[in-house]
């Protein structure tokens, strides 16, 4: 028994000696990692700096549209090899431009999220790219998802001017109910085609399959709790189609899926939805459930009548299967930056 126990202690002690190095090399590949990033994007905007400060030396201003990156790139190539490339050279210029102070820049985004986040010709967006990446902890093929989905914009013209302006400092922080609400919802990733005919159950089937990314483009906060999620009353049964808690909001989200436009129908139904998380599910700590109606289309002024006389937190958005137009989007940004 003795050598038994022995055995057993030594096998404990190997594992835990297995463990101690494992975490050891995981903390000092992550600090060896942090601080090769950092000298990376350190030294890409000092270099940037040095470009920038060539050309405002008088005569070399007109040079930077003609040839100066051209000459960079072949000469930078010729004496230090691969990674100077003229786009590269060009995004090193503009992180510097973008990004003068260098304390701005953020140790824990790497120099590929720079890279995507340079991709963006409005300063106001590359700013909240960089913040929400940084809040989020993005990672390059998430943030690249969120560019491509127009995510600042489509936040961005929901806000006043001075709403845009702390939205591109600060970034998206969930901090009332209104905050986790995009109109239009892009849902592109669940691909089904744009116009082909399908149930609210496909879509609902196709979200819960690719609920990484419904989760990504829903927020910050969101865990899934469930789908069809079945509420008794009475002798009745009625399911809603998808339940989330919020982890930030501290309150149940209810969402119900509706493939063509929205009715008044739906918002009553959502309504009792709500009425009976309140009552039923809600224990103490909870705030009160807020409720989202996606659907392909909405009549505005429908909704509005709709939705006066009710207390609960209810919203009424659209969701689209394909991209937006980002030229679109841009171009109403500008139209309310300068009416404003």
């Amino acid at each position: 028994m003795k050598g038994n126990n022995d055995r057993t202690l030594s096998a404990n002690a190997y594992d835990k000696l297995l463990e101690s190095i494992g975490d050891t090399l995981r903390q000092g590949r992550e600090r060896a990692y942090t601080a090769i990033n950092t000298a990376m994007l350190r030294t890409n905007w000092e270099i940037g700096r040095y470009i920038v400060e060539y050309e405002q030396g008088g005569l070399q201003r007109a040079e930077y549209g003609t040839n100066l990156l051209d000459r960079l790139y072949r000469d930078l190539t010729a004496a230090y090899g691969k990674g100077f490339s003229r786009s590269n050279i060009a995004k090193i210029r503009k992180l510097y431009l973008c990004f003068p102070i260098v304390q701005t820049l953020s140790a824990q985004l790497s120099w590929s999220h720079y890279v995507e986040i340079l991709k963006e010709e409005d300063e106001l967006a590359i700013s909240f790219y960089a913040k929400q990446c940084e809040i989020e902890h993005w990672s390059v093929r998430e943030l690249k998802r969120q560019m491509r989905s127009c995510l600042f914009q489509r936040l961005a013209l929901s806000r006043d001017k001075e709403g845009i302006l702390q939205l591109s400092r600060q970034g998206q922080q969930p901090q009332s109910p209104q905050d986790i609400i995009k109109d239009p919802f892009v849902l592109e990733f669940v691909g089904l085609p744009e116009q082909s005919t399908y149930l609210e159950g496909e879509l609902e089937e196709q979200i819960v399959r690719n609920l990484e990314s419904f989760l990504l483009e829903m927020g910050k906060g969101f865990a899934f709790i469930g789908r069809q999620y079945r509420i008794n009353i009475g002798s009745r049964h009625f399911y809603v189609d998808l339940v989330f808690y919020h982890r930030i909001l501290k309150c149940f989200v209810l969402i119900d899926l509706k493939r063509g436009e929205i009715g008044h129908e739906d918002i009553g139904q959502m309504n009792l939805y709500l009425n009976y998380f309140k009552k039923e599910e809600n224990t103490e700590g909870d705030n009160a459930p807020i409720g989202i109606i996606l659907g392909a289309y909405k009549d505005q002024v429908l909704v509005e009548y709709a939705l006066q006389g009710i207390s609960n937190q209810m919203f009424v958005s659209r969701y689209q299967l394909y991209l937006p137009d980002k030229e679109q989007l841009q171009n109403e940004l500008l139209r309310l930056l300068s009416n404003a």
